[in-house]
């Protein structure tokens, strides 16, 4: 995997978490850049270099960060849909959700998510884990290479 761009690619419908989490991110002054969809097609798109960026290959970014309910493709599916091409199956892929059932936590992981993260609803909270999100998929962490 081409690691080389150094970014976190944050996929959510949300644009006030979406919001949060950039500004955590760059607060942090870890020098990662921070990319972000709204939808899992268009992170499909993106990763897969298909549909809008057909022809527009991309990095693959050290971590995703996916949420699971949003418009037109949701986060299972794009999981489902990123472990299955060998371009993105050793992706670190990490749920980053409202959702705290167990029968979502298990599906996560039976997909293939490396984690699971339930959103804090505090927005200190949520900042936190945002910045405790860099810098261990993005210092601590060892990607896989191919």
């Amino acid at each position: 995997m081409d690691h080389s761009s150094n970014y976190i690619l944050y996929v959510d419908d949300n644009e006030d978490d979406t919001f949060m989490a950039q500004r955590a991110l760059k607060k942090s002054k870890l020098s990662n850049q921070f990319k972000y969809l709204t939808d899992g097609q268009e992170c499909i798109d993106f990763l897969l270099c298909e549909g809008e960026f057909s022809g527009q290959p991309q990095d693959l970014p050290l971590v995703l960060l996916l949420d699971i309910n949003m418009p037109r493709v949701g986060g299972f599916e794009v999981l489902t849909r990123l472990r299955a091409e060998e371009r993105t199956k050793l992706l670190p892929i990490v749920m980053l959700t409202t959702s705290d059932t167990s029968t979502d936590i298990e599906r996560a992981y039976a997909l293939g998510a490396n984690s699971y993260i339930t959103k804090p609803v505090d927005t200190e909270q949520f900042f936190n884990a945002i910045q405790e999100l860099e810098v261990y998929w993005t210092l601590h962490n060892k990607p896989p290479t191919l």
